[in-house]
């Protein structure tokens, strides 16, 4: 099965820990500060020791008679779900000229599967759902290394739609996140729909994240010359001069970022931004070092 978490992105999940911002359960059982072990936790499976791995983990009776070292992994049943929630409307799949086979959406994915490698690892249950016109991809949550190589295969065959799904098609969210799950939005927040929700979903008493993912030429407008610029939802086109366009697109484009920050900050919503450029892991330190 491909991987879609780099080896290095991998290495540094180790350190890092989901958090919310609530206490979830008498002792703190789910996402919390101190990941706790013993009580509450059942023997999932072994798996082959890692660098950054704690040695307190290690088997060291099958070391003995293996004389390989095993990680035990184990698994609790928690409260919460982290519910991961990608945009699939076709402008997530833009990618930047200097790389054009990493689209905003592969970004998605890669973090899409550090979440779960992170819920995995906390022995918290997590699910999958990819929004979009064409329908609605659902993983219902669960935990363990099965729920990670399921997250995983829904992830390497979900496509883009053409746009957000609309109001009345989203059903499913409501029936499925409980009150006291966790949701993380990936989503370039361009359409309406994407920011409603997660409006709705605070309003509504959910704790809901926010990962901004944006492309450089949002950031930098590189463009020289005549282009002809068209929106993949609308089909709408542009033609116009990159250079003469830059100053008033730059402005335009802060604008707008600056107006659904200030709604995402009214909702009571954590926000970041991801850059194509930055690993995947770090709008995740950046995002629960916030919260």
């Amino acid at each position: 099965m491909a991987d879609l978490i780099p080896a290095d992105v991998r290495r540094r999940l180790k350190s890092l820990r989901l958090v919310t911002r609530r206490a979830v359960g008498q002792h703190g059982i789910g996402l919390h500060q101190s990941h706790s072990r013993g009580a509450g936790l059942e023997f999932a499976q072994y798996r082959a020791y890692e660098p950054g791995d704690e040695l307190r983990q290690i088997d060291w009776k099958l070391y003995a008679r293996s004389d390989k070292f095993f990680v035990r992994e184990a698994e609790r049943e928690s409260p919460v779900a982290v519910w991961i929630v990608i945009d699939a409307s076709a402008s997530m799949g833009q990618a930047d000229a200097g790389r054009p086979d990493y689209s905003r959406f592969d970004a998605a994915k890669a973090m899409a599967a550090s979440i779960g490698e992170l819920a995995m690892q906390q022995g918290d249950r997590f699910g999958l759902m990819a929004l979009g016109d064409a329908g609605l991809t659902l993983l219902p949550p669960a935990t363990g290394l099965r729920q990670r190589d399921r997250l995983l295969l829904d992830l390497l065959a979900l496509r883009t739609a053409t746009g957000f799904p609309p109001e009345d098609q989203l059903a499913p969210v409501w029936e499925r996140i409980g009150a006291h799950d966790l949701v993380i939005l990936l989503s370039d927040c361009f359409d309406e729909g994407a920011v409603a929700l997660v409006e709705k979903l605070a309003a509504a008493g959910r704790e809901t994240l926010v990962v901004e993912m944006l492309t450089l030429a949002e950031r930098d407008f590189p463009f020289s010359g005549g282009y002809r610029f068209r929106d993949p939802e609308t089909g709408e086109e542009l033609l116009a001069d990159g250079v003469a366009l830059r100053t008033e697109f730059l402005a335009r484009f802060a604008e707008a970022r600056a107006a659904l920050h200030a709604r995402l900050d009214a909702a009571g919503v954590v926000h970041v931004a991801h850059m194509l450029d930055e690993p995947v892991d770090l709008p995740l330190r950046r995002l629960f070092a916030a919260v």
